[in-house]
């Protein structure tokens, strides 16, 4: 049993007056303010070419084979990549943010409380950690400055370039990617310089071994939260060809060429301490390159977890907050919280929030695509560019999953 409420008057979104500044956390992305498939498919690919990809390729190489690291990489790339797809479809014919779409997808209004809440804590303790790594990176390399002092430059930074919205965000992408990739192309011409290309890949693990099955769980594991929250970038996708390409292109490039970049770099150094691998080919210029590289997934774990808390308030209180105040607020925090150094204790408590995130869109695709319940109302109103005028309140049977 559900029972609907009444949703929030939405005029149709064209134009300024839209709130294009906003970006929309409330209402559907109309088609005028859409991009090319390339655009967004550049910042899904930052999302995976950063210091956690070089990181996971690294304990894979410690753990297992070349071989077996592919495998683990090929089973945890289809997990993602088709998680990416269905829910990211999604995103797209609607327009909508994960926590917004999913009130007409298996969760009605008060349980797209609780999964924008879950999405908003995960990604802030996230931009909390990212923004306490690219701090360490900066202060190894400068630290006559404080480390609590680079936290607050760092935090602080990612913030003011996540309230210009997705655009300034896909520029950023553009000019980090190509940046990071030629890193990676340094480093592994300069370490397999120095080796057989063929010894490398037959090289035995050098750490406690591990399954495939474990490695293809930790790769999928590594994304996961961003693979269900897909609909905050897709929603400014223009077709599904479009969301098949991207998500094929992205994770398909950050999960094979990064990951087993990181486990041929490990074997090579036999070690999976990430900056002791780049500085060993790349020196300090590559330190500064890598980490700097978390911008690009750490603006993204801002700009979500903004979206999840607007979501959550809206649903709850009936209260519309404005995505640049809220970003501001919990940029602020997460960065003084990085700076303070508590949120070390937490990354258990975030491993555990990512582990909620998996049914959610288990159940998103299972609604949409199969049970249909809510989606004459969805088809209904996106022909007239609005929300639907009702909703559930709660679907119990889902919550409870």
């Amino acid at each position: 049993m559900t029972n609907a409420v009444t949703a929030p008057a939405t005029a149709p979104e064209s134009g300024a007056a839209a709130g294009t500044d906003e970006d929309y956390p409330l209402e559907r992305v109309p088609r005028a303010a859409r991009y090319s498939w390339f655009n967004v498919a550049v910042q899904r690919f930052g999302q995976l070419s950063d210091l956690t990809q070089f990181l996971l390729g690294a304990t894979l190489g410690a753990g297992l084979s070349f071989w077996g690291a592919f495998w683990a990489f090929t089973l945890g790339s289809v997990i993602l990549e088709v998680v990416c797809i269905f829910v990211g479809i999604a995103g797209m014919r609607e327009g909508l943010s994960t926590s917004v779409l999913v009130r007409w997808t298996g969760f009605g209004r008060y349980g797209s409380t609780l999964i924008g809440l879950v999405i908003a804590v995960s990604l802030f303790g996230w931009f909390g950690v990212q923004t306490a790594v690219f701090a360490a990176g900066l202060q190894a390399i400068v630290p006559s400055v404080p480390l609590w002092a680079w936290c607050l430059i760092c935090g602080l930074g990612v913030t003011a370039l996540t309230l210009q919205g997705f655009k300034a965000m896909g520029w950023t992408a553009f000019v980090t990617v190509p940046a990071f990739l030629g890193l990676a192309g340094w480093a592994m011409t300069v370490e397999i310089s120095r080796h057989s290309f063929t010894d490398l890949v037959g090289s035995a693990p050098f750490g406690a071994h591990i399954s495939i099955a474990t490695g293809a769980t930790i790769v999928a594991g590594s994304y996961i939260v961003g693979a269900v929250t897909t609909p905050d970038m897709t929603r400014f996708n223009r077709s599904t060809g479009d969301v098949v390409k991207q998500t094929l292109v992205g994770i398909s490039l950050g999960e094979y060429v990064l990951g087993l970049a990181g486990v041929l770099l490990a074997y090579a150094v036999k070690t999976s301490d990430l900056i002791a691998i780049i500085t060993s080919s790349s020196g300090v210029v590559g330190v500064i390159v890598l980490v700097s590289a978390t911008l690009k997934i750490n603006n993204w774990n801002l700009y979500s977890s903004a979206l999840g808390l607007i979501n959550a308030v809206e649903s709850l209180f009936k209260v519309r907050l404005g995505r640049v105040a809220t970003t501001v607020t919990i940029g602020v925090l997460g960065s003084l919280a990085a700076a303070a150094g508590i949120l070390d204790h937490f990354t258990d408590f975030l491993t555990i929030l990512g582990v909620l995130t998996p049914p959610v869109a288990g159940i998103m695709v299972a609604e949409y695509f199969v049970v249909k319940k809510w989606r004459p109302q969805l088809d209904a109103s996106r022909r007239v560019g609005r929300l639907p005028e009702t909703e559930p309140s709660w679907v119990p049977a889902t919550v409870a999953l």
